[in-house]
């Protein structure tokens, strides 16, 4: 059975976000993930955690000016400094909220990067990240998102379709820099929703990839909404990831088309959906 996870950027986004902590255990999540922690003191998010008996899952490293457009910096030249001193911040959130996967978000390039260049960077970049995240026990992850789409209007600040020019797209391109890394505390994050935008071939990719995956995300396609709206068949793949061995997350990083109980019917059968208030 899948351990899902609710992502509080995107679900429960009906109530203001320290809200969302409270409304997430009620449906019956046992965690949360949510990509920007910055805005907020860590040790009011660990009450929060605390609070509801809530585990922190993932968290992204400092994506940069995400209202110029940034998202994320490991790719960006001439940023190292800035990413390793941002990374620091990082690991004191991890330390504080109990968290342990840390995705390294590579971030969009400007024009007139050439790609080798900016691989090269991102390479060193989880080099130095997986090693420093590791001497505290935190994993890091990276993401192939898809480069064609952008914000989702009306959202939360941080929910996005995909992220125009995202510098990372693809499963193949993720496995090879993790090659060109070679450190096992790097480890790849899948987002079902995104792979399907750019490569489709769910099922082989997992069966190919699972001994790498750190942490899994899902939503429906095309509009990253629940899992059962659209072309995706989730149920097939979750019985799929069962019988590959994979124990980590699955993060529930959609925007529900109402109300997010209204949407948890899908969930029902993971062990989603109850309110004690009903």
């Amino acid at each position: 059975m899948p351990k899902l996870a609710a992502n509080l950027h995107y679900m429960f986004n009906e109530a203001p976000f320290l809200d969302r902590f409270a409304m997430a255990a009620d449906a019956g999540f046992k965690a949360v993930e949510f990509q920007v922690p910055y805005h907020w003191p860590a040790e009011l998010l660990w009450k929060k955690l605390q609070s509801y008996d809530l585990q922190m899952v993932l968290l992204d490293t400092k994506p940069g000016d995400w209202e110029a457009g940034e998202r994320g910096i490991a790719a960006l030249p001439g940023r190292e400094d800035e990413f390793r001193r941002e990374l620091e911040t990082t690991i004191e959130y991890c330390r504080e909220l109990g968290c342990n996967t840390v995705h390294t978000i590579a971030g969009v390039l400007a024009q007139g990067t050439e790609r080798s260049v900016a691989e090269a960077v991102f390479v060193e970049n989880l080099k130095y990240a997986a090693d420093r995240l590791g001497a505290f026990g935190i994993t890091a992850v990276i993401e192939p998102i898809n480069g064609g789409r952008d914000l989702i209007r009306g959202g939360e600040s941080y929910t996005t379709y995909g992220m125009k020019g995202f510098f990372l797209n693809h499963t193949k391109d993720a496995v090879r820099i993790l090659e060109k890394v070679d450190n096992e505390n790097l480890r790849l994050h899948l987002d079902l929703y995104h792979m399907q935008l750019t490569d489709g071939n769910l099922a082989e990719t997992l069966r190919e990839t699972i001994d790498i995956v750190k942490h899994i995300q899902i939503a429906g396609v095309p509009g990253r909404n629940e899992p059962d709206v659209g072309e995706i068949n989730y149920p097939y793949l979750f019985e799929l990831i069962d019988e590959l061995g994979y124990q980590g997350w699955i993060g529930c990083e959609y925007k529900p088309l109402t109300s997010t109980l209204a949407g948890l019917k899908w969930a029902k059968a993971y062990g989603i959906g109850r309110s004690s208030s009903r």
